[in-house]
């Protein structure tokens, strides 16, 4: 990195600055559309609105804009830049992806700023050692390396000022910027989706809340080998900073350089922690963000971070999910049809091609996971289903409104497959998940 990021960006805190970052990247983008409507019209052409918006000045000024801003906006940038079957098209989404690890970091002043309205005056005689440059900066927060003088090694994840109370406003004008991009389906109901963001926005930013979240899946994660999860630091904590204990490792997708069993027990591991995660606790770490996993080479365990997207579920739909994928690896596709009514993945109004085409491809889906053994690098079916979803789409397809619940799941589970095939891995999935099947 270099430039702002060496020297660390100061974070806009109030609402009017956010309002005037967006509003003026807004007019950019809109100024950059007209110049370039006018240059077609000269040669001859008809405008398109979409080729317009995807030009790579704009995109480079939206995605330079929300790291600037960090916060919600940020973080909707990188919900929809997963390439992981979201609702949003692939063209918006390539807009955002370079959102995934583009942070900007507080400089010393603000940070300084932001801790001294949290803790105790003279709260740095505290500390042997007090990293001011982060170790790793991200949409909501930024941490910080330090040592107690009584010996504790801590991670300290601080949220940026303003971040909070400025959700609501960040979901809306971001909601207009996609609105504005003209690439959404006719009908399709982008508020729902909108509304919940804020919701687990608003969670995500109780660092509390994230704390307990965590002592939970330590709990539930007792004697089980192979995972590591920090500790945390209750006395450094407060609503805005989480105080962790650091724990050493390296960035999961290192492991791609390990042997073929070491990489096989890694994903292993994972795919086997998500079903835990789906069908015993009902409680699930929601966000895949490979940031979130580490590897210790030395000792061969996975560590866990960043519990902040930790989402319950019902037992409903765990049992739903349960009998989708019993169904679809039964083949027994009536079955399937009716729970995927039931989960929200198609509905009783859906014209019935289009149902048929989804059910076709699930179908598709289910051949592939049902192999004995699932090979993550194979792109046949990643291929098939694009094309489905692209002929879908240009039938007219309106995608329902599926529960929030089943988009974080959803996109739970592509990440792992990302993450299986950045690893180059080929594992039992369907012996894996027949275990869980049964009742």
């Amino acid at each position: 990195m270099s430039g702002a990021r060496d020297k660390g960006l100061a974070v806009p805190s109030s609402r009017l600055g956010r309002l005037t970052r967006l509003g003026t990247m807004t007019a950019g983008v809109a100024g950059n559309m007209a110049l370039g409507s006018m240059a077609q019209l000269g040669r001859g052409q008809r405008p398109e609105w979409r080729d317009l918006l995807l030009t790579p000045a704009n995109v480079t000024r939206i995605a330079d804009q929300l790291a600037k801003m960090r916060g919600a906006a940020m973080k909707i940038g990188q919900l929809v830049s997963m390439d992981t079957g979201d609702v949003l098209p692939p063209e918006l989404s390539g807009i955002m992806a370079r959102l995934r690890d583009d942070a900007h970091f507080m400089p010393p002043a603000q940070l300084k700023k932001v801790l001294g309205g949290q803790w105790h005056e003279g709260w740095l005689r505290d500390f042997a050692r007090f990293d001011v440059r982060p170790i790793a900066a991200a949409s909501i927060g930024q941490v910080h390396r330090a040592q107690t003088h009584d010996g504790r090694d801590m991670a300290i994840k601080v949220q940026y000022p303003g971040v909070a109370r400025s959700i609501d406003s960040d979901v809306a004008n971001v909601g207009a910027l996609i609105r504005m991009s003209g690439m959404l389906p006719k009908g399709f109901a982008i508020d729902p989706y909108l509304a919940e963001a804020a919701l687990q926005l608003h969670e995500e930013t109780d660092y509390l809340r994230e704390a307990r979240c965590l002592m939970q899946f330590r709990d539930l994660l007792v004697g089980t080998d192979g995972f590591v999860l920090p500790e945390v630091c209750e006395d450094w904590s407060t609503k805005s900073i989480l105080a962790m204990s650091f724990v050493t490792g390296k960035p999961i997708e290192a492991a791609e350089t390990e042997d073929k069993t070491t990489r096989e027990l890694i994903m292993r591991r994972l795919v086997d922690l998500t079903l835990k995660e789906l069908f015993q606790f009902k409680l699930m770490q929601s966000d895949p963000n490979f940031a979130n996993y580490q590897y210790n080479p030395a000792t061969g365990d996975i560590v866990l971070l960043d519990f902040g997207a930790t989402r319950p579920l019902s037992s409903s739909l765990s049992n739903d999910y349960r009998a989708f994928l019993k169904s679809g690896l039964d083949g027994e596709y009536n079955k399937l049809e009716e729970v995927a009514v039931s989960i929200g993945f198609i509905t009783n109004s859906m014209p019935e091609r289009h149902r048929a085409k989804c059910l076709q491809l699930m179908c598709t889906a289910f051949e592939a996971l049902g192999a004995p053994l699932f090979d993550f690098t194979d792109k046949t079916l990643t291929r098939e289903m694009q094309r489905g979803g692209e002929a879908l789409a240009r039938d007219g397809f309106i995608p329902p409104v599926v529960p929030m619940d089943v988009l974080y799941l959803q996109r739970k589970f592509g990440g792992m497959f990302l993450l299986g095939a950045r690893l180059g891995t080929k594992l039992p999935v369907a012996d894996m998940m027949r275990r869980y099947l049964e009742v």
